[in-house]
């Protein structure tokens, strides 16, 4: 049996309920194999392409960013010893999520199979599909 060497966690989260499942899952294995975790989320910019004009951009952009902060704060607290970096990117989730993978040569992406618009937006067959097809290392899909 072959051993899996793991030095580089990337844990995707959207800071929703139901993410916090990949969160415990990337945290635990983490612990378990002393790997670097990086907690990515992603502004998704097509949202702001399909909002009303009513809405000021700069309010929803810092509402992402706090979003963002607050679930780097909970993944900081939940990982104890385990080093932990964070990255806010923008653009579409999957293609940033695997351009981030490349570039930092992570060895596992942790991701749930739904996300904060759980079903109506079923991450499975979308962001999870994309990530797993396109990935440059392996990908654990948490339900």
């Amino acid at each position: 049996m072959t051993e899996l060497l793991l030095g580089r966690i990337l844990i995707a989260t959207d800071g929703s309920e139901k993410n916090r499942v990949a969160l415990d899952e990337g945290i635990k294995i983490a612990r378990a194999t002393g790997a670097v975790v990086y907690a990515v989320y992603v502004i998704d910019t097509g949202t702001f392409s399909s909002m009303s004009g009513d809405i000021p951009l700069g309010d929803t952009y810092r509402l992402f960013q706090t979003e963002a902060e607050q679930a780097f704060a909970r993944i900081k607290s939940q990982a104890g010893d385990v080093k932990v970096e964070t990255s806010i990117l923008e653009g579409r989730p999957a293609a940033e999520i695997v351009k981030f993978a490349v570039a930092k040569k992570i060895d596992l992406i942790v991701i749930a199979t739904q996300g904060k618009r759980g079903l109506e937006r079923l991450l499975l067959g979308s962001v999870a599909e994309e990530i797993i097809r396109s990935a440059p290392c392996k990908v654990l899909v948490v339900k």
